[in-house]
């Protein structure tokens, strides 16, 4: 049987302040995308608002503009992916094995308190499915309740974007809340590398994070493990 990915991308473009762009981390998606194709996988696109997914520009230059992200700017069929996302509304969750949260700052601004994709992610995770993020995209799992009423996160091991990272990126002062301390409010088991921006993956039974750009790909690997 054919597994069903669902990624998740952000609609927001800016940070508080409209000169300050942002959007997906392109290659948080990508190579995610490319390597579950290699499976054999089926997989969609969705985002809070569905439509456009704006793309985070620091995202897009040398040295963080790697090959695979290269390779979708210049896919027209893959760029229209990314301009027409599906709705929350239009997803049936059953139809899926797998969601999957890609990040980018924009997140932290759309993924927390969109109902429809806390819907999404509670009855994947409910009918067995993997919940897996990578970087800011663990926002989306920060309010995201079972049908017991209980957090998600509470009492899990889980990585994301490290508060040491959005010092050391020079943004922390730009950030909306600080979504590691958020994480910990909520009683997750936050754990990171020893060393800030290195690819690192954490899995705790059928939740998978990654905590930075580098770590999409060790990230999606773990889930192919896990399927």
């Amino acid at each position: 049987m054919t597994r069903r990915i669902l990624h998740v991308v952000s609609n927001v473009a800016h940070y508080d302040d409209p000169s300050h762009p942002t959007g997906l981390w392109l290659s948080e998606l990508t190579h995610a995308y490319d390597l579950f194709e290699e499976q054999g996988y089926e997989q969609r696109i969705v985002s809070p608002k569905g439509g456009v997914s704006p793309l985070e520009p620091r995202a897009l230059k040398w040295p963080l503009l790697d090959a695979s992200a290269k390779a979708w700017l210049s896919d027209l069929e893959r760029m229209a992916l990314l301009s027409n996302t599906t709705s929350p509304d239009d997803i049936d969750p059953a139809n899926f094995d797998v969601i999957y949260f890609t990040g980018g700052h924009a997140v932290m601004w759309d993924f927390p308190d969109s109902t429809g994709l806390q819907r999404i992610t509670r009855d994947i995770y409910e009918r067995g499915g993997i919940v897996s993020a990578v970087c800011h995209g663990y926002c989306g799992l920060l309010n995201t309740k079972l049908s017991d009423g209980s957090l998600l996160v509470a009492g899990r091991k889980i990585t994301g974007f490290s508060w040491r990272e959005e010092v050391l990126a020079g943004v922390a002062k730009d950030m909306p809340y600080n979504a590691e301390a958020e994480m910990k409010k909520r009683g997750a088991r936050y754990e990171k590398a020893l060393l800030p921006f290195v690819p690192n993956a954490v899995t705790d039974g059928r939740l998978v994070t990654g905590q930075n750009p580098a770590s999409a790909k060790v990230t999606a690997k773990r889930v192919v493990d896990l399927l």
